[in-house]
């Protein structure tokens, strides 16, 4: 069982730490074009103000049942009637709980937040067509893909293919 909570800029520290030895890719992958390689804590303090700031965006720290950080997911509105949203930056960051049903239960955590919290109709997301342990974990909380993006982004050596999928609050079960 894992709880979600709001991530604070003390928290920030661990996100660093599960970019370190990594690549270019790996932060694109699951940052999309926000956060430019090598990441660095300045980056992630600006993007946690301007959420804060702006009412719209939630990063929560996904914490494990010994109360330890293992991983980020973020829910923003992403429009002016503040019934859709958009659930981007999931990453589970301890590699020893990954292929646990982790990301599962943290998606179903964040709809729930989604939909009975904030009242939104629809949630929506992008993963790259390559990532398909993710594409079956969402699959699972109820997402179906409606659209594909062909070379939607420029990795180091080709481009990337990303699905949207969304899903709506009656779909949620």
């Amino acid at each position: 069982m894992i709880e979600l909570k709001l991530i604070t800029e003390e928290d920030l520290i661990n996100i660093i730490k599960w970019n370190e030895n990594t690549t270019s890719d790996f932060l694109l992958q699951w940052s999309g074009n926000l956060y430019s390689y090598p990441l660095t804590i300045n980056q992630l303090k600006y993007y946690l103000r301007k959420a804060e700031e702006s009412q719209n965006v939630f990063i929560y720290k996904i914490v494990s049942e010994e109360n330890k950080m293992i991983g980020t997911i973020e829910l923003k509105i992403s429009d002016e009637g503040r019934t859709i949203g958009r659930i981007c930056r999931v990453l589970i960051g301890d590699e020893t709980y990954r292929g646990k049903g982790i990301g599962k239960e943290a998606i179903f955590k964040i709809l729930k937040i989604g939909f009975e919290n904030l009242r939104l109709n629809k949630i929506t997301l992008g993963v790259f067509d390559f990532n398909k342990s993710a594409i079956k974990c969402y699959e699972k909380a109820g997402f179906k893909k409606y659209k594909l993006i062909k070379n939607k982004f420029k990795a180091s050596s080709e481009m990337w293919n990303c699905y949207e999928m969304c899903i709506n609050r009656n779909e949620f079960t």
